[in-house]
């Protein structure tokens, strides 16, 4: 009762604080904040499911005349919500085929000698599927963890028994933070995402799939390449060799058969998104639009039949919370909220160069994190907010929005609750909850020099300010 409670009570005082609002922000745009921080707050306690309350907070916003019900109801049609909608469906075939699962038997086959290559070979296989798995909870949840909880127990690593460092904690803490990495490589690799792009959107910032991409290669790979290491040191495995993952992924591979046909078609399929995803602006095809052709080529080759879209719960959960909160944010900026605070903060910050300004709202925006469960309320509550602020400081705008977009994701580096996947590889008991806070602080600290630093220097080489 109390979650339920406190957005009530925190709305009411924010609606009865109308009188004395800054004299800037319209009596709608103060109604339409109040609306949007009770929705927030409820989406992090979430006396609900979040799809529940970002219907409550739809319902508020109509009935009482801050929003007319066509403006409201447009949210629905927003493309970059579909775009994550339609590759949650595309992240079903993998399951579905199995394909994922081969992928990653294959990788293991390939690279699992030694525990560090064992733990490359899974980052990899995260590396493959980010592009067309959004849910990045679904994809730690339901490819890369029952791969590496059977693999772990293969070599007799099990929590209950107290045996879990001998191969299980390292990989399954690698693979948290192979999940944040590759989210924060692509566009398309984690629900909040797209809604950073159409946020930015509504302040005249265009990313794009390619965009975001380039962007970020270079200091993923970096970190791609270098986190696992560190992890391994500071989180040793007690078993350094693994020649039996080998024999183990040949014979799982064997079990599973020869590649089948919906296989080839599934494999087809991605291949085609990616290269609509990112030769798209050259060849007139929207993001939106690439997914929708890959979706009509698994229903065409019934990679997926049509009950599989129906039963995909959580796209459809996605595309209806996703629309609410991404519309009311869009209304703050266009009732005003947002510039006026924007302009407010920044005339605070006006004696600080607009490098400073941008890496304090990173600082703010990730260590914030700590008062969040979810990467994607987060996200809808703060995104907005410091794009304008950074904008207004004179950061170059397409730089500060692609900065935040990827700390939307490295923020996951926190607790053991910061986002989906976290929960799902905590629970399974591999890392200790002291373990899994005093890493992630560290493996911040190298995110923050690597993507703020480093990938400011090659965003500012390849032409993005």
């Amino acid at each position: 009762m109390w979650k339920f409670l406190i957005p009530i009570i925190t709305g009411i005082i924010f609606w009865l604080l109308t009188p004395i609002r800054p004299e800037a922000v319209s009596v709608s745009g103060w109604h339409m904040l109040t609306i949007f921080i009770a929705t927030i707050i409820g989406c992090i306690l979430q006396p609900f499911p979040i799809g529940a309350i970002s219907i409550l907070g739809f319902t508020v916003a109509v009935v009482t005349g801050t929003l007319e019900i066509d403006t409201a109801i447009a949210g629905f049609g927003n493309p970059s919500i579909w775009l994550i909608a339609i590759a949650f469906f595309i992240s079903r075939g993998f399951i579905k085929t199995g394909l994922g699962r081969r992928i990653a038997l294959i990788f293991v086959r390939l690279f699992g000698k030694k525990t560090l290559g064992l733990a490359y070979s899974l980052l990899g296989v995260d590396l493959i599927l980010a592009p067309a798995t959004p849910s990045n909870t679904a994809r730690a949840g339901g490819i890369m963890f029952p791969i590496i909880n059977a693999l772990s127990r293969s070599f007799g690593s099990k929590p209950e028994d107290n045996t879990e460092r001998k191969v299980g904690s390292y990989l399954t803490f690698t693979e948290f933070h192979a999940n944040i990495i590759t989210s924060a490589m692509f566009l398309t690799a984690m629900a909040g995402n797209p809604l950073a792009q159409s946020l930015a959107q509504s302040q005249n910032v265009h990313i794009t799939w390619m965009n975001w991409f380039t962007a970020a290669i270079v200091p993923g790979i970096i970190c791609l390449i270098a986190v696992p290491y560190i992890i391994y040191r500071i989180y040793p495995p007690e078993i350094k060799e693994t020649p039996n993952a080998r024999h183990w992924a040949e014979e799982e591979l064997n079990t599973m058969g020869p590649l089948t046909r919906p296989e080839i078609y599934m494999a087809v399929a991605f291949i085609t998104a990616l290269a609509l995803w990112m030769f798209g602006s050259v060849l007139g095809i929207h993001a939106t639009i690439a997914a929708f052709i890959t979706l009509a080529i698994l229903l065409i080759t019934k990679v997926l039949e049509w009950n599989d879209i129906l039963q995909e719960k959580g796209a459809w959960d996605t595309l209806i919370w996703f629309s609410v909160l991404v519309m009311m944010a869009d209304q703050l900026n266009k009732l005003g909220f947002i510039p006026w605070l924007s302009k407010a903060i920044s005339s605070s910050l006006g004696h600080f160069s607009w490098p400073v300004v941008l890496i304090l709202l990173i600082l703010f925006y990730f260590y914030s994190h700590y008062l969040f469960a979810s990467s994607t309320a987060h996200v809808s509550a703060m995104y907005a907010a410091l794009l304008a602020v950074a904008i207004s400081a004179g950061a170059p705008p397409l730089l500060s929005a692609l900065l935040l977009g990827f700390f939307g994701n490295l923020m996951a580096s926190t607790t053991h609750y910061s986002s989906g996947p976290a929960p799902i590889l905590f629970s399974s008991g591999y890392v200790q909850q002291g373990d899994w806070w005093k890493m992630n602080a560290l493996l911040a600290i190298f995110y923050i020099i690597v993507w703020a630093g480093l990938g400011s220097l090659w965003m500012k080489m390849i032409g993005i300010y």
